[in-house]
């Protein structure tokens, strides 16, 4: 049996996606717009459990893409870090930092170090029930308990109104279950959801299963007059 040719999604093309998952499509339909199955869709939000990622930016304070290209051109014209960084208008002690992070006059390049940036900044910082094993282990007995992340969520914050280390989001709880990747929450948690589902749905697409957003008392097209 002839195998099916693996179909790669551009950045433009996830992006797509992710804003009608959000807006509450099916993946079905989604999967039709680029004429793909279900299961395509499938394997680009599961790995996110359905939630969607935080778009990536960089801090004011950090250098840009044409900064970087700049030090690399004066570098190379025999300019002095204090000439480059007077052109730019950042402190000389930053350009030093970067050209030595970059590897010295000889071997910085502006596009090589603009990505190690951003590469750098790829790193996860740690999930906040991964910081508290106490915390982690309140809410994995009320999730046992079928409590929802929002019921967990609100009642830890009653509770504890003046800890900030003993309460927690539900958006965090249900990103810490649904990422299996974060290895917080045991995945048979899921379990005791009281929706049986493997990934998350956004709230649209709740109120167009239960028939919100549409038009109260319709009547058929085959029921007016002519």
């Amino acid at each position: 049996m002839k195998q099916r040719q693996r179909f790669y999604y551009s950045a433009a093309q996830r992006a797509e996606i992710w804003d009608r998952w959000q807006r509450g499509e099916s993946m079905s339909s989604i999967g039709r717009l680029f004429d793909r199955q279900s299961s395509s869709i499938f394997s680009v939000l599961s790995p996110l459990g359905g939630i969607r990622p935080a778009e990536r930016r960089r801090s004011g304070r950090a250098l840009s893409l044409s900064e970087c290209e700049e030090i690399s051109r004066g570098l190379v014209a025999g300019s002095s870090l204090r000439a480059i960084a007077a052109q730019l208008g950042r402190a000389p002690s930053t350009i030093s930092r970067e050209v030595g992070r970059g590897g010295g006059r000889d071997q910085y390049r502006g596009t090589v170090s603009d990505q190690a940036a951003w590469d750098h900044a790829l790193r996860p910082k740690p999930c906040k029930l991964a910081c508290h094993p106490g915390l982690r282990r309140t809410v994995s007995r009320k999730l046992q308990r079928i409590w929802s992340p929002e019921q967990i969520a609100g009642w830890l914050e009653r509770s504890f109104p003046d800890e900030e280390q003993h309460r927690v989001s539900h958006e965090t709880i249900y990103k810490s279950l649904f990422i299996q990747a974060r290895g917080v929450l045991n995945k048979e948690l899921l379990e005791h959801l009281r929706a049986k589902r493997t990934i998350r749905r956004s709230r649209h697409a709740s109120l167009k299963r239960d028939g919100l957003g549409q038009i109260k008392d319709a009547i058929s097209i085959s029921e007016r007059p002519a």
